[in-house]
């Protein structure tokens, strides 16, 4: 054991005792029963989709009770950290409605980096060594190695561990002469597990659970000539947890078997140890089988993706809770969004993250706002991917609303439902603006459906010097059914298919010519609501740029 003036000199001579530390952060006063979650994205990267699940659950279990919910940004690993990675975190939790009670500035817990919190992480390291329940380790790469290659040789478990733990026994002579000569070192756990040895522990969603006790000698502070001095995870989160007081961790199931090193490391610095809930990972169907939604394969797995394609946030939410708890699916969207998530009801195995399902809820969802509400939430999302059609929807406001009430509004028995996402606007509506609207004059475009120029031409001509802007959509169509009689269309498709060489199509072939001058597409909403929408000026013009 080293002496505590040895141990002492290797720290800041001002550092504080845990005590000064126990004084700035007391326990919170909060109702009996009031869980205290946090979730600790480390920017290394984009946010996964499983971290606004967690943190969707943190959000739900700590306002439900009266708790607090803390956004912790983990960020000890300073050489991987990706620039921007935390405005996206705070971009996506306020996009889905989820801001934690406690981050950044906000909150009397923090700092709420890692980064920050350097003499808190200190102050411990070095309690633990004061009591040899942690050593300084000088092992060199090379040596740490040659460890794991020869217990490889042999089939023994890799790990600094027992005999493999070089410098876990040396004397303080010893440790003093590498001090002496400047070698860096890291400072480890003395772990108390032995071989053989189980730990036991209840898990808040899978109930009791057994798990082989840890008996490697983590590292818990990062090498001696690094600067700042930044602990590793199991140790800094220890500590937050506890100082942050912390009594709810909501992770991912690969957390599990940390679980028993993470027991050790509380019960080592005298903590009250924390409920941990392991949550079974998002799932993806590939095949006839399933497997976890990776970030490297699975555009879906980033959050970015449902932000950038503009999924509702109110439509997303609902399908996630679905998720945690199977009877939310079963309510109405705002009830699920209202009712409690209960860790109780969460499965073990992994949920399917079915995106075609996600988009038949938010079409469902989309149907049931106004116009108005539309195209404010299509103008926020289009401000920063769309901006071209922020001033369209800003210039031609009421076209806009006028486009949004075809086969919509309350009176409409089955409404359109083909916006699901704010990026599907300029596809479903973006054919009601002039200015968004490429005309269509290329009589060989195969949306035109293989008919010849000249026919084309004509019946684009007859059609627009004969227009008729008619109120009854039966009466309106009466204009291109006689058309059609006029140019040698069959009065049918029925009649076109008992013989197709007598004509050189249908009303249907017919209809669509008209449906494709004014949409740009084969497939479109009433074609007479259309047209009235578009008005005839706009109608004729379309149709015209046909003619040739």
């Amino acid at each position: 054991m080293l002496d505590r003036a040895v141990v002492d000199a290797l720290f800041p001579s001002d550092l504080p005792e845990p005590s000064f530390w126990e004084e700035q952060y007391p326990p919170r006063q909060l109702p009996e029963g009031a869980k205290v979650t946090r979730l600790g994205p480390s920017p290394t990267g984009y946010l996964h989709i499983g971290g606004l699940y967690v943190g969707m659950i943190d959000r739900d279990l700590a306002s439900q009770s009266g708790g607090s919910y803390i956004l912790r940004v983990e960020d000890t690993d300073q050489a991987r950290e990706v620039p921007g990675a935390v405005d996206q975190f705070n971009q996506a939790f306020a996009y889905f409605g989820i801001e934690p009670d406690e981050a950044g500035s906000v909150g009397a817990y923090g700092p709420y980096y890692q980064s920050q919190r350097e003499q808190i992480y200190l102050t411990y390291v070095r309690e633990l060594l004061r009591q040899d329940k942690a050593y300084l380790c000088f092992a060199t790469k090379e040596d740490l190695a040659d460890i794991t290659a020869r217990q490889q040789a042999t089939k023994l478990p890799t790990g600094y561990y027992g005999r493999w733990a070089i410098w876990r026994d040396k004397t303080a002579e010893e440790v003093q002469a590498a001090l002496d000569e400047g070698r860096p070192y890291v400072v480890r756990f003395r772990s108390p597990g032995k071989a053989g040895e189980r730990t036991s522990f209840v898990d808040a969603i899978r109930g009791p659970l057994e798990h082989e006790t840890n008996r490697n000698d983590v590292v818990i502070l990062k090498a001696s000539d690094s600067s700042p001095r930044l602990p590793t995870y199991h140790f800094a989160h220890a500590v937050d947890d506890h100082l942050m007081r912390v009594n709810l961790v909501i992770r991912a199931e690969e957390w599990i078997s940390s679980v028993p090193t993470h027991l050790q490391l509380f019960d080592a610095l005298g903590f009250e140890r924390v409920e941990y809930a392991h949550i079974a990972p998002l799932m993806k169907q590939q095949g006839g089988s399933r497997r976890k939604l990776s970030k490297r394969k699975d555009a879906e797995a980033s959050v970015a993706f449902f932000i950038e394609a503009g999924f509702p946030a109110e439509a997303v939410q609902y399908y996630m809770r679905g998720l945690v708890n199977a009877r939310l699916a079963e309510l109405p969207l705002p009830e699920a969004l209202a009712a409690p998530i209960s860790l109780a009801e969460c499965g073990v195995a992994g949920p399917l993250v079915d995106l075609v399902k996600l988009e038949d809820i938010a079409a469902d969802h989309v149907a049931t706002l106004s116009g108005e509400e539309i195209i404010s939430r299509v103008s926020a999302w289009a401000a920063t991917y769309d901006p071209e059609l922020v001033t369209v929807l800003t210039s031609e406001r009421d076209a806009a609303l006028a486009a949004l009430q075809v086969e919509r509004g309350p009176e409409v028995a089955n409404p359109r439902k083909d916006l699901r996402k704010w990026s599907d606007f300029r596809t479903a509506y973006g054919f009601f603006f002039p200015s968004l609207f490429p005309l269509v004059s290329d009589r060989s475009d195969e949306r035109l459906g293989g008919l010849s120029p000249d026919l084309i031409s004509a019946f684009a001509a007859d059609f627009a010097d004969g227009y008729a802007d008619l109120e009854d959509g039966q009466e309106w169509f009466g204009q291109i059914r006689e058309l059609a009689g006029k140019h040698g269309f069959a009065p049918n498709p029925k009649e076109y298919k008992k013989n197709p060489d007598a004509y050189p199509g249908s009303i249907k072939e017919a209809a669509q010519l008209i449906r494709v001058a004014l949409t740009g597409s084969t497939r479109s909403p009433d074609l007479h609501s259309v047209a009235r929408t578009l008005g005839r000026d706009e109608v004729l013009r379309r149709v015209r740029a046909l003619v040739g």
